[in-house]
């Protein structure tokens, strides 16, 4: 789950029909690229197991596979999923990543992760996202890193991209996690913008925040 396309004026629902529609409507819904800010941030870190949720097309999962990471992909998409899967076989890391389909407002993955990414997990629609983060924060095993991104507005080439969407500033997420402070190191929280391309091709740019946790204990 990610940037979103609608009609101006419209609050689409954002369940699985949704998404299994969206991505049907194109051979490549993303550029394929995983985020820099997933890349700039876990670059160079030890690798051990790893949780993406929203995965979509597998992007973030295949380049953290391909920096030596056991990955659980998860999304709500079982068509997202099964492009990703042929995506991970392509760069030959599908023995590294584990696909799971999941409406992470019904259920969620199980286990400990080193790092678990919830990088724009936006949708449309009832979806309790703070709750969501919670849960993602308490599958951090001690030592692992939480790296929460997410959109803090709309982008430059169109002011009303998202309708009825919540985005909440990184403090706000900070405070939606509920941590208990002693067992949590916050690394990074910061808003920024970042260049971006225009569905027409010209430049532009979005505001973006960024929420990075490691678990102490």
């Amino acid at each position: 789950m990610t940037e979103h396309a609608h009609t101006p004026g419209t609050q689409p629902a954002g369940g699985e029909e949704f998404w299994d529609d969206r991505y049907r409507g194109s051979d490549r819904v993303w550029s394929g690229n995983p985020n820099a800010v997933l890349v700039r941030e876990v670059e160079g870190t030890p690798p051990g197991r790893a949780l993406d949720l929203g995965c979509g097309e597998g992007a973030d999962a295949v380049w953290l596979a391909r920096q030596g990471w056991q990955v659980t992909g998860a999304d709500i998409s079982g068509v997202a999923l099964q492009r990703a899967a042929g995506h991970a076989a392509e760069a030959g890391v599908a023995d590294r990543v584990e696909w799971q389909r999941h409406d992470f407002a019904a259920s969620f993955p199980t286990g400990r992760f080193d790092l678990v990414s919830a990088c724009f997990l936006h949708t449309y629609g009832e979806f309790p996202r703070p709750r969501v983060l919670r849960a993602a924060a308490a599958a951090v095993a001690p030592g692992g890193i939480l790296l929460v991104a997410g959109h803090a507005g709309s982008p430059s080439w169109d002011p009303d991209a998202h309708p009825g969407l919540v985005l909440p500033t990184p403090d706000e997420v900070l405070e939606q996690l509920q941590l208990a402070g002693d067992d949590w190191e916050v690394l990074v929280v910061e808003e920024h913008v970042r260049p971006a391309q225009a569905p027409d091709g010209t430049c532009g740019s979005r505001p973006d925040n960024l929420v990075k946790l490691r678990r102490l204990r």
